[in-house]
């Protein structure tokens, strides 16, 4: 079976570094979902408004080799425990296929790229391609009594992050208190913990520059891409 992307995503985070680990735990972290100009179709959406909530089939498409091994270390156990990777959502797999849960915020039909679909607590890389696009059904995909394995008994920790005024009067409130919110779940790779390295992490048009240090993740400095140091 060969598949075509039917729609790329549009998100301000430009490459893999900072994306969050699932879908929803940034709630209002904003995205945009792009149809190809073949499915650039208002019927295609039909009836869509009546739902909250879409499934997105995707593609891992930054991964720069193949997965080969059977097991993966997850990120919230430290890294130190191989797990099936059957077992795990980790982006390594046979077919490197991603499944996320997004709501919907609103539907443009206008412009010459519309139907355009923004939408809201997406895990996906600027660029990602779609493959499918499926509503969410609360009477079949809710199972509240669910179990949820090494994540019921492994949290992932957030950091307490300080963002100076001087930096943010550059952002909107909504801008900011989203970036915090992006930042808490500690974008740093699980093996790098040294508290006097400067991370640098593209997000949207700023490279947001950070130290981590005791639980506190301080913003440094605020670097437009495209005039130069804030």
């Amino acid at each position: 079976m060969e598949i075509q992307p039917i729609a790329h995503f549009r998100s301000p985070f430009r490459s893999k570094f900072g994306i969050p680990k699932q879908s929803g735990l940034v709630s209002d972290l904003r995205g945009r979902i792009v149809f190809e100009p073949s499915y650039r179709n208002a019927d295609y959406l039909r009836g869509m408004e009546g739902f909250s909530h879409l499934w997105l089939i995707w593609q891992f498409s930054a991964n720069a080799h193949s997965a080969t091994s059977p097991v993966v270390r997850p990120p919230v156990l430290g890294g130190n425990q191989s797990l099936g990777v059957f077992a795990t959502r980790s982006p390594f797999r046979p077919n490197p296929l991603g499944l996320s849960c997004v709501r919907i915020d609103h539907i443009d039909y206008s412009g010459s790229e519309g139907p355009v679909i923004h939408v809201l607590g997406a895990d996906l890389m600027d660029g990602t391609p779609i493959f499918d696009i499926k509503p969410y059904l609360p009477y079949a995909d809710s199972h509240p009594e669910a179990l949820g394995g090494f994540t019921d008994t492994h949290s992932w920790p957030r950091l307490e992050v300080v963002i100076s005024e001087a930096l943010s009067r550059h952002l909107t409130d909504s801008e900011c208190a989203t970036l915090k919110e992006v930042l808490s779940l500690d974008p740093r790779p699980h093996y790098q913990k040294d508290p006097m390295r400067v991370y640098g992490m593209p997000y949207g048009r700023w490279d947001v520059r950070f130290k981590v240090r005791d639980g506190i993740l301080t913003v440094t400095e605020l670097c437009d891409l495209q005039k130069g140091k804030k």
